[in-house]
């Protein structure tokens, strides 16, 4: 295999079969010799990220970071869902009616929409750092299936106790849309009328916090075991410079020389 891919991915791809495949796939290839289409990429790019992690574990910060060094191209599932129903497509009109009728996108329709993201040029030429996706099991597995590998995925860890106080002490301002944290990042003491419009969001509360890490340690090993081979796991309790630089080289890292 070319000496530009990591050990630990071409192991990998040993074990999946993956160079007999290819090799099938070429024979058959240049036995049809079908004309160009969209089908062949123009680039493959060797900066594929996945990053997860707890709610209100520091994936936002880290995102900022990882797209500033590495140019990569930041998929959000929940930036998606909301850019394909404001354009109307056929997936974000169908997303559009489980949500207004209170159901969830299911799994599906949202693989469709990363898949189809993926595939645009942009994506394809500087690569992509998905966002808390995959979210479970099937949606990992069906990733996996369609051939889309991280070279590492980060895995931000945080204890339990303090996700809840993160979110417990925030604060948003309806006006300016800014948002404080009673304990690490205060409004100013003097401004009462900001004081006094703050508000928490319904489920930036202890009770829907410890339902929501209830769900994500459910599914948390179960899509880690699809990534054994790319993970690398960081304290996000933190300083975010300090996370953000560990980060980064564990990225560098894990890319080809």
């Amino acid at each position: 295999m070319p000496s530009s891919i990591p050990e630990h991915a071409v192991s990998y791809l040993r074990e999946k079969n993956v160079p007999d495949l290819m090799e099938y796939m070429l024979q058959e290839l240049l036995q049809e010799q079908p004309e160009p289409s969209g089908i062949f990429p123009a680039a493959l790019s060797e900066e594929d990220f996945l990053i997860a992690g707890p709610p209100a574990g520091g994936k936002g910060t880290q995102c900022e970071g990882i797209v500033e060094r590495f140019g990569v191209v930041h998929i959000s599932t929940g930036d998606l869902l909301r850019a394909e129903v404001k354009a109307g497509s056929p997936e974000g009109q169908q997303a559009d009616e489980f949500m207004k009728s209170g159901g969830l996108v299911p799994d599906s329709l949202i693989i469709a929409m990363v898949k189809n993201r993926l595939n645009q040029p942009d994506v394809r030429e500087k690569g992509w750092l998905l966002d808390g996706f995959p979210r479970t099991k099937a949606q990992a597995q069906a990733l996996q299936e369609a051939g889309i590998i991280p070279q590492v995925m980060v895995l931000l860890e945080v204890p339990d106790d303090v996700l809840v106080e993160r979110i417990e002490g925030r604060r948003n301002d309806p006006i300016t849309g800014k948002v404080y944290h009673i304990k690490f990042n205060p409004p100013p003491a003097d401004d009462k009328e900001l004081l006094e419009r703050l508000e928490q969001r319904k489920d930036d509360t202890r009770e829907a916090m410890v339902s929501r890490l209830a769900t994500y340690h459910k599914n948390c090993d179960d899509i880690l075991s699809f990534y054994t081979h790319v993970l690398f796991k960081t304290d996000g309790n933190r300083d975010k410079k300090t996370v953000g630089a560990d980060v980064t080289k564990a990225i560098e890292a894990r890319m080809p020389k």
